[in-house]
């Protein structure tokens, strides 16, 4: 049996009242033709793109999640993330600095514009000691006394109190809820990260401080606060007491890229990264 070749109408009949017949082309040749002029499915190479982003301390561990899982789905995205403490995060973005911010603390400056943020997470600012210590759980007029320095031994504890810097979100957090008008002590230790308080307070007996939930690790113990422990759950609902928001933040509103990031980041593929995180 011979192939019958079907050949597009409008190309033969181009070609049968151009050529003579005896030069057309051999129908192989002619189906190798017809086959280079049907269009092809294009493959479009996106433009590498790079996101620039800071974060406080304790959105750290967030904001390495967030970009990781982010630039694995979006594989021409870099996101590239910077972490210090709220007060130094939120004024590099103001000056240009970063493209977004997941902030524990919204400074309000004088005479500047306030930023674009929306919430994208709750955290619990847990208290923290010494996993030897004895103590099995805190209130907060006990806490508020050994941070103003005025409770130093309680329980045959000798407590060394272990607070944040200036410009530490979870330090103003901490402050407002746990000591309202009064400081920390001036003989509390001071640490610059997370980080320091949770090494200081793993090797010394005695020491208590305070960390964002997303930076506590098996080095310490956490205490409940009156009877409750920060779980993603008492965290979410208030129940339990050290709790704060956490802010995405921008100069203004987010445009391109950095909309897209913010977008997902509040849309569902973001807060199960943060749920998971908060489980920990």
């Amino acid at each position: 049996m011979i192939a019958r070749t079907k050949i597009v109408p409008g190309l033969l009949a181009f070609l049968l009242t151009t050529y003579p017949l005896r030069f057309l082309l051999p129908a192989s040749c002619l189906l190798l033709l017809l086959a280079a002029c049907t269009s092809q499915p294009l493959t479009v190479t996106r433009e590498p793109v790079a996101l620039r982003l800071v974060a406080a301390d304790s959105c750290g561990p967030l904001a390495e999640e967030l970009a990781a899982a982010y630039e694995e789905s979006y594989p021409w995205i870099t996101v590239q993330v910077g972490v210090w403490n709220s007060a130094l995060a939120e004024r590099t973005l103001r000056e240009g600095g970063a493209d977004l911010a997941l902030l524990s603390w919204l400074e309000e400056v004088a005479g500047k514009e306030p930023l674009w943020s929306q919430l994208f997470a709750r955290d619990g600012v847990a208290v923290v000691v010494y996993p030897a210590t004895p103590l099995t759980e805190i209130g907060l007029a006990h806490l508020q006394e050994v941070f103003r320095g005025r409770m130093q031994e309680w329980g045959g504890v000798v407590f060394t109190a272990v607070s944040r810097e200036e410009g530490s979100g979870t330090r103003v957090a901490f402050e407002s809820i746990v000591l309202g008008n009064y400081d920390v002590t001036p003989t509390s230790v001071l640490m610059p990260s997370s980080e320091a308080v949770v090494e200081y307070v793993a090797r010394t007996p005695g020491g208590i401080g305070y960390v964002s939930t997303f930076r506590v690790d098996d080095r310490v113990r956490m205490l409940p606060v009156e009877g409750i422990l920060p779980t993603l759950a008492a965290v979410s609902d208030g129940s339990y007491l050290l709790s704060r928001p956490l802010y995405l933040a921008a100069t203004a509103e987010p445009a391109g890229e950095a909309r897209e990031f913010a977008q997902w980041v509040l849309g569902p593929d973001g807060q199960a990264i943060i749920g998971k995180l908060g489980n920990r």
